[in-house]
């Protein structure tokens, strides 16, 4: 039978481990909304600044040009540390062996079960959007359709005026910008799109009850 001393150790060792992996697992969920939201500035500001640089890049330059620029900087770098890493151990007779042997023993494969999963994922995502816009384009809810009418014809103004990397590029901008503003200010802004909300409501409704009673919305039972 194992003395109160050895158990103790042992329910210590366990606390130490289960502590361990929930951090791991709390860093692990590290999320997207945390990340525009900036709960973590140095994160943030990396994957700001990263995106930011890449859709610039791409503004300027094609596509194939900027991954290759990318790949022959990554390229670069890995040959250059290499390099020195093997003079230095030439030098000082030493057997260090592959500077990057850590990372080429790491397993960098996708396990099945993970790729399944997201793919499920995307396939209820992509389920949904068919049959919201099946609803929208067959006319199930006229008003409906008409909204959508009504914010395509503001995008041909809209695709007048940016081409695609500049609004992705504003996109990019107002996605890390837009929810620390909208935390800070939450109240007020809540306050005015109500205002946008029901005045927005109150027109539609009157549409609605000027349009023929074949036509009225209706919900599917």
């Amino acid at each position: 039978m194992a003395d109160p001393m050895t158990q103790s150790s042992q329910i210590s060792s366990s606390q130490g481990l289960n502590d361990a992996h929930s951090a791991s697992s709390k860093d692990s969920k590290f999320s997207v909304n945390d990340l525009v939201h900036w709960r973590d500035p140095k994160k943030s500001g990396v994957v700001f600044g990263v995106s930011l640089l890449l859709l610039l890049s791409l503004a300027a330059f094609s596509m194939i040009s900027v991954v290759s620029y990318l790949l022959l900087a990554l390229l670069c770098v890995t040959i250059s540390f290499r390099i020195y890493k093997s003079v230095i151990q030439a030098v000082q007779k030493s057997n260090e062996g592959h500077p990057f042997k850590a990372l080429m023993e790491k397993d960098v494969t996708v396990p099945p079960e993970t790729f399944r999963k997201h793919v499920d994922t995307c396939l209820t995502h992509v389920n949904h959007v068919l049959k919201k816009m099946s609803r929208l384009f067959l006319v199930e809810d006229l008003v409906d359709s008409l909204k959508l009418a009504v914010v395509m014809w503001l995008m041909t103004y809209v695709g007048a005026v940016f081409n695609g990397i500049t609004i992705l590029i504003l996109a990019d901008i107002l996605l890390f910008s837009v929810p620390p503003i909208y935390e800070k200010n939450k109240t007020q802004i809540d306050h005015y799109i109500g205002i946008v909300r029901t005045q927005v409501n109150t027109t539609f409704a009157k549409l609605q009850e000027k349009l023929p009673g074949s036509m009225k919305r209706c919900k599917a039972e």
